[in-house]
């Protein structure tokens, strides 16, 4: 098993404030797989490491 110690889970919300986007973008990104996070009771937790690689990551989505 993995050392878990240093891991840390955000909140939709927390992960909004960081992103600068609303809640429900932080959804969508969940719900369409861009963004890992784990279901406790109704609500998600997002891996704040998974934060920081969607944010690291170049993407040229401009269309």
């Amino acid at each position: 098993m993995s050392d878990l110690t240093n891991l840390r889970f955000l909140t939709v919300a927390e992960v909004a404030e960081m992103m600068r986007v609303s809640s429900m973008t932080v959804y969508r990104m969940v719900h369409s797989g861009d963004l890992p996070a784990v279901r406790f009771g109704r609500s998600f937790r997002i891996p704040e490491s998974a934060v920081v690689a969607a944010v690291q990551v170049p993407r040229a989505d401009a269309g």
